[in-house]
């Protein structure tokens, strides 16, 4: 069986006092790729590939979990309960960013400046979908996705509206956007983990700044996703041309073309 990290260089990165690990593959604008419970699973390092493919740097820093890894029940809640109680994440509180977040800006920054271009992606997904926005704060990032963000966890309603955010750092997202910046999402339409709730805070607090994707999980839906399906770019990605998590996987690499095309 291949290598899920054949063709990714290894390399490190110091912020803050703290150094992770982080993998590297292709060329031109970076986009930094922040993988979902329970790691950097080979799911994970194909959709590296294909941004790498598209001509990009794809960056995949180490955030939890084993790197090249395969998905499992007891791996994904082994992986999940240690990042609930890790210091760099916030699951459950309210209007706080997590800390992560700011070695993440720094990486950003770090690697606009070492790839070059109009700016920076930042891909990211369920655990992590929110840190993308989160990462906005910097000018550097012109292409946060947030694919189905999960955090803070939805056990109350103000937590399902809840957006990841202190309050200044939200001031500062919606001052981008209103100058012209733009936000992707991407959620399964009967996601529970990435509730409903969210993207309407979203489109509430972004306008039409904020452009979601939301695909249909609900019984019968004709391309047989089921109503659990959770991880748009991943493990519930149908790879078949025409069906809506292939568009959405194209659209979040146009998007990124878009977004980050080399200056002249």
């Amino acid at each position: 069986m291949p290598d899920p990290l054949d063709g990714f260089a290894s390399d490190t990165f110091t912020s803050g006092g703290e150094t992770r690990s982080l993998l590297r593959a292709g060329s031109g604008p970076a986009v930094i790729v922040l993988s979902e419970i329970p790691g950097i699973t080979p799911a994970v390092t194909a959709f590296g590939e294909r941004v790498a493919a598209r001509g990009f740097t794809a960056v995949l820093p180490h955030l939890f979990g084993e790197d090249g890894r395969a998905v499992s029940p007891g791996y994904a809640a082994s992986s999940f309960a240690r990042a609930c109680i890790a210091k760099e994440f916030t699951v459950l509180a309210l209007g706080r960013t997590s800390p992560i977040v700011g070695w993440l800006r720094a990486l950003a920054n770090e690697e606009h400046a070492r790839c070059g271009g109009r700016g920076v992606g930042a891909v990211g997904m369920c655990f992590t979908g929110g840190f993308a926005l989160g990462m906005m704060v910097e000018d550097a990032v012109a292409a946060p996705v947030l694919s189905q963000p999960s955090l803070p966890i939805g056990i109350s309603r103000r937590r399902r509206r809840d957006l990841g955010l202190s309050e200044q750092d939200l001031e500062r997202v919606k001052a981008r956007a209103a100058a012209g910046a733009c936000v992707l999402g991407l959620r399964f339409s009967g996601d529970r983990l990435s509730p409903p709730e969210r993207f309407a805070e979203l489109r509430r607090a972004l306008g039409e700044a904020f452009i979601g994707i939301e695909i249909d999980s609900s019984s019968g839906n004709p391309y047989g996703h089921r109503s659990g399906a959770h991880s748009v770019l991943t493990e519930h990605l149908d790879d078949r041309p025409g069906t809506p998590t292939r568009a959405a996987l194209e659209e979040v690499l146009n998007f990124l073309d878009r977004q980050l095309a080399r200056e002249e």
